[in-house]
């Protein structure tokens, strides 16, 4: 079969398509038939060497869309619709950057959406973590106000989509001025350029401070997007675009306000029962996937260099054709 073999870390260009032998299938794991898979940045880490756990060689891919091919010793159906996403995959075992993935059992989740595979690619791993983020952990309700700080990213764009479906105000933060009229056509209420001001823009136009925050930049912006909360607002920490893993002089009694809540979420451990709240809602809400650009599996180099440029303005997502 083909697929994308990491050997070593790696510039996105020298990254090439190879013959491999195809996974033997064993109890306990489902061959999935890779349909179409999004990219994600935790792969841009792998593939540039910072992801020290990731043992080379390895087809890297974190998430796919695809059918089952051989369901094993599982209950699913050969040609069922399924996804997968995290728990080791393209980390600890072969990924989605193939033709063919075997996955543990209880990493693949049915799917009840009648959507084509490049927009149904595009929902696990975005979607899934912006929807647990903004319902799971936020609890975002009708009217509360939520900060989405790295609004331009495919999870923010996410986020922003699910919290204006249950009628919440959005204010989404870029540090592209060009992008500001980008996100107001997708929905945001408010649009900020993340500069040394934005405090002052967020607090002249939202005095009391914000609901919930959900933080997707990372360490480099966390302390100050702390300092916008309301009264017993929440900060959830969901992602690192950019910057470090560990805060530095992070003092708590000074950097979380009095009444105010810090939290995060990450998606190492996937529900199932979360799944199907999000595809329940995405079919109830009719959320259409912002897709920024198609690749096939031989453009795997292209559609790194494109999320590597950060001008990707959506979800980047590889078919098999």
């Amino acid at each position: 079969m083909k697929a994308v073999v990491l050997e070593r870390p790696c510039r996105a260009e020298e990254l090439k398509v190879s013959e491999v032998e195809m996974p033997v299938v064993k109890p306990g794991w489902v061959l999935v038939k890779i349909k179409a898979f999004g990219i994600n940045r935790s792969e841009l880490f792998t593939r540039q060497g910072d992801s020290p756990s990731v043992k080379l060689p390895r087809i890297i891919g974190i998430e796919c869309a695809g059918e089952v091919e051989d369901p094993s010793d599982s209950s699913y159906l050969k040609g069922q619709r399924v996804v997968s996403m995290m728990g080791g995959l393209g980390r600890d075992f072969d990924g989605s950057y193939a033709e063919y993935s075997l996955i543990p059992t209880n990493q693949v989740y049915p799917v009840n959406v009648d959507i084509d595979w490049a927009e149904l690619a595009a929902i696990p791993e975005m979607y899934y973590t912006a929807f647990a983020s903004v319902f799971e952990v936020l609890h975002i309700t009708k009217g509360e106000t939520l900060l989405i700080r790295g609004g331009t990213s495919s999870v923010g764009l996410a986020a922003l989509q699910l919290a204006k479906s249950v009628g919440a105000v959005v204010i989404s933060t870029t540090r592209n001025k060009s992008k500001v009229q980008f996100l107001k056509d997708h929905g945001a209420d408010y649009v900020f350029v993340d500069d040394a001001g934005l405090k002052e823009q967020v607090l002249l136009r939202f005095p009391a401070g914000i609901n919930k925050v959900l933080e997707l930049v990372g360490t480099a912006t966390v302390k100050s997007s702390l300092k916008l909360l309301a009264y017993q607002g929440v900060l959830c920490m969901t992602g690192i675009l950019g910057g470090e893993w560990v805060l530095e002089n992070f003092e708590p009694m000074g950097d979380i306000q009095s009444g105010t809540y810090f939290t995060q979420f990450d998606s190492q451990n996937i529900e199932g029962r979360v799944f199907k709240a999000l595809f329940d809602h995405i079919k109830k809400y009719d959320i259409k996937v912002p897709l920024a650009r198609i690749f096939t599996l031989e453009e795997i180099d292209k559609a790194h260099a494109l999320m590597e440029s950060n001008d990707a303005n959506g979800k980047i997502v590889v078919i098999n054709e």
